[in-house]
């Protein structure tokens, strides 16, 4: 292959470049941090039935537990873990969302739960 012919291919090879073609953006990923979840990270399932009212859906899974409390606003997922053998499961991990499936921030959704009168 001559210089020139190389040179020639330039334009047609820069269509293989790794990435979204032209006028496809990827959408940002949203993240959100820990301020305002002070109440629940940590807290065992007595304390957030206490604070939200009789979960919508409790999932076990071995050691593992999942409580949903849902809203008019928004659905929250708190997971629970046990930090060693026999240890009571404690919060360490929350997941909301709209009723909808839309991303929502977890504080938000923890203050919005907070005010339900009751539970559901």
């Amino acid at each position: 292959m001559t210089k020139r012919s190389a040179i020639l291919l330039l334009p047609l090879l820069g269509g293989c470049v790794a990435g979204a073609g032209p006028g496809i953006v990827a959408a940002p990923r949203v993240t959100y941090g820990s301020v305002g979840l002070e109440r629940v990270n940590g807290q065992t399932a007595a304390a957030l039935t206490q604070l939200f009212g009789q979960p919508d859906a409790d999932l076990r899974e071995g050691t593992a537990r999942k409580l949903q409390f849902q809203s008019g606003i928004c659905v929250l997922d708190a997971y629970l873990y046990p930090s060693s053998a026999g240890a009571e499961p404690r919060v360490t991990y929350l997941d909301a969302r709209e009723p909808d499936g839309s991303t929502i921030d977890r504080a938000s959704c923890v203050a919005a739960l907070t005010r339900r009168d009751g539970g559901k």
